[in-house]
């Protein structure tokens, strides 16, 4: 394993951070893919063993059953001090007012719920997981600079929103003396570049590390085109985020990969972590074969001359993942 800084900061990360989504109690509004804890705890700890140190989930995962689940498994086979632990706060955990958002009350009632259910005191990377029109800036922020002076949180980080409003958030942090934000945490795959016009070039402008989601379009840089898996079937968020127009970027992945003699996943992460701007995308998976290939991009390096291959088909995209 190789690791990074977060951004500017002097925290060390694995150049994969597993995304642990995919881990939950489909019972607890999870998803039909969701793996149970029997079948999550040995992907936890073969991630470990891999040398991943940077764990990534929310509150609202499969209504909270994720973060138990994570939180159990890394309790037993790691050190929490060697462990970058990440959760986020946004999603409506109940029905009714103040059952989601950005509020004071939400952040600091969700805050204390993450850390019951993970077994800690504290996590490393505390993030909000959108944005809320709802909420001013400044309550959001004091909030999470109190979770920070606390002790509840190392760090704070943001995820999928507009370029204006993550500057926004930035300039008032830096103007009321409060936590500044370390990371972003946004839509960024070979299928969607839709963020390079704007968020990465003011991620690297302000040293902000990059932890993209979906690094694997939802496993569609992985197989052919029209090959149909279970997720794709049930996952109506990710039916929204490409189109038949992504065909060809998917065939330049393939190709390439054959020519290499490498797994299509280790193409497409080792795009992404050739972007100075990548601290470590957020990688889920559901079983150790597709772990092992993720793994194993740590290693491939692209040319100049491969990586125009891989870009050259894309086709601009409307905003989605926001």
């Amino acid at each position: 394993m190789e690791y990074r800084k977060l951004g500017s900061t002097g925290l060390d990360v694995s150049k994969i951070c597993l995304g642990c989504m995919s881990f939950g109690d489909p019972q607890r509004g999870g998803h039909p893919w969701s793996l149970s804890e029997d079948a999550a705890r040995p992907i936890i700890r073969q991630a470990l063993e891999g040398g991943i140190n940077f764990f990534d989930t929310a509150n609202v995962y499969s209504d909270g059953s994720s973060e138990e689940i994570v939180g159990r498994a890394l309790a037993e086979h790691s050190k929490r001090d060697e462990i970058v632990l990440a959760t986020k706060v946004h999603g409506r955990m109940f029905r009714g007012p103040n059952g989601g958002g950005l509020s004071r009350k939400a952040i600091l009632s969700e805050i204390d719920n993450s850390l019951r259910r993970l077994g800690t005191d504290y996590v490393d990377l505390y993030q909000i997981h959108r944005f809320d029109r709802s909420t001013p800036v400044e309550e959001t922020l004091e909030a999470l600079h109190d979770v920070v002076k606390m002790g509840k949180a190392r760090y704070v980080g943001a995820s999928s929103m507009y370029a204006w409003q993550f500057a926004k958030m930035l300039h008032t942090a830096e103007r009321h003396g409060w936590t500044r934000f370390v990371s972003m945490q946004n839509h960024y795959n070979l299928l969607y570049r839709e963020e390079e016009r704007e968020m990465l070039p003011l991620c690297s402008d302000q040293g902000i590390g990059v932890i993209p989601w979906s690094p694997l379009a939802r496993g569609r840089l992985t197989r052919d085109w029209d090959d149909v898996t279970e997720r794709a079937q049930t996952d109506e968020f990710g039916k929204r985020l490409y189109s038949d127009n992504d065909r060809a970027v998917v065939q330049a992945v393939a190709d390439l990969a054959d020519k290499r003699g490498l797994k299509r996943a280790q193409v497409a992460l080792a795009w992404l972590q050739a972007k100075s701007v990548i601290s470590a995308p957020i990688v889920g998976v559901t079983n150790a074969t597709q772990l092992e290939d993720a793994l194993g991009s740590i290693s491939v390096e692209l040319s100049s001359e491969e990586i125009e291959h891989l870009e050259q088909p894309y086709e601009p995209h409307t905003i989605a993942g926001h």
